[in-house]
C-alpha cells in the first residue's frame, strides 16, 4: 500500500491511498489540475481512481469534487450526512446522477482489494468521518478535523502502519491571534480541530513498533507552522510514559502546497 498527501492544510486537502490495483482519494479540496498533477507524480491517471472518499462537506475537502468526478466519472463515497451537505453545496455544481454512494459508519466497505472503514469524528459538520483502509496485512488511516478524541478514536487508529494525523494549531497562537472570538471558540472547541499537543497525546496512544509513517496534516495557515507542530508532537512523545522517544518516531509534516513523500507500507 502507498500513502501520499497531495495537499493538506486549512486551505485544501487531498490524500492518496492505494495498492497496485486500487487507487483511492480521501477528499478533493483542491483544484482538478492540482489533483491531476499529484496523481501524475504517483503514475496514476484520473480514470484509474477507484473511488473518492469524503470526510465531510466543508469546502477545503470538496472544492474540486464536482469538476474531477464529472470528468472521470469516479464514484464518491461518504456518510449520509456528508452526502446531504455535498448536495446543498452550490460551489461544486450539480453532481451527476448515481455518483454519490452512502457509507455506514463503522461498517467495512470493500473496494477492489482494499477494505475501508469510516469512523465517526467530532467536528462541526453534518456527519464527519475519518477513514481506516486495510489491504493484505497493512493498515493506514486518515484522521483530521477532530476537535477531540476518545477511546473509540484510539481503537480505530490502533495497529496502523501509517497515519495522517491532524496537528491543526498551536493553542497559544489561536488565543493571541487575529481570529474573532467566536472563531477562536470554534477552533478550540470539541467540534473544532486538534491542537499540536492533543495530536501528540493521541499519537502516544497508538504508537507501536510497526507504525512506520506518521504524517502530521491539516495545519492552520494562521495558527501553526510546520516546525512548531513537529517539535510539539515529538516533545509530547518524549514526555509520555510510552517506551518511545520523540526522536524514534517516523514523523513528518504534510505541506499545504506540495506533495509529501510517497510512503510505501
Amino acid at each position: 500500500m502507498r500513502l501520499c498527501s497531495i495537499a493538506s492544510g486549512s486551505s485544501g486537502n487531498c490524500i492518496y491511498i492505494g495498492s497496485d490495483n486500487t487507487h483511492l482519494l480521501i477528499d478533493t479540496g483542491i483544484s482538478k489540475k492540482r489533483i491531476e498533477d499529484g496523481l501524475a507524480e504517483l503514475n496514476v491517471k484520473g480514470e484509474e481512481i477507484s473511488g473518492i472518499f469524503i470526510t465531510h462537506e466543508h469546502v477545503d475537502h470538496i472544492q474540486g469534487l464536482g469538476v474531477f468526478s464529472r470528468k472521470y466519472n469516479v464514484p464518491i463515497y461518504a456518510s449520509k450526512g456528508t452526502i446531504a451537505g455535498i448536495q446543498t453545496c452550490k460551489t461544486i455544481g450539480k453532481m451527476p446522477e448515481g455518483l454519490l454512494h452512502e457509507l455506514k459508519v463503522d461498517s467495512v466497505f470493500e473496494i477492489g482489494d482494499l477494505k475501508v472503514k469510516p469512523f465517526s469524528i467530532s467536528h462541526d459538520a453534518n456527519e464527519p468521518t475519518g477513514f481506516r483502509i486495510e489491504g493484505e496485512d497493512k493498515a493506514v488511516a486518515v484522521a483530521t478535523d477532530l476537535g477531540t478524541y476518545d477511546e473509540y478514536i484510539v481503537e480505530n487508529l490502533k495497529n496502523l502502519n501509517a497515519v495522517l494525523l491532524e496537528a491543526n494549531h498551536d493553542t497559544h497562537m489561536v488565543e493571541v491571534g487575529p481570529y474573532p472570538y467566536p472563531l477562536k471558540q470554534r477552533v478550540l472547541g470539541n467540534k473544532g480541530h486538534l491542537s499540536n499537543e492533543l495530536s501528540g497525546r493521541l499519537l502516544c496512544d497508538i504508537l507501536h513498533d510497526k507504525l512506520t509513517c506518521v504524517l502530521l496534516g491539516h495545519l492552520s495557515k494562521e495558527n501553526n507552522y510546520a516546525e512548531l507542530a513537529y517539535e510539539t508532537v515529538k516533545l509530547e512523545v518524549t514526555m509520555s510514559k510510552t517506551p518511545f522517544n520523540g526522536n524514534d518516531v517516523p514523523l513528518m509534516v504534510a505541506d499545504r502546497d506540495k506533495m509529501s513523500k510517497i510512503f510505501n507500507v
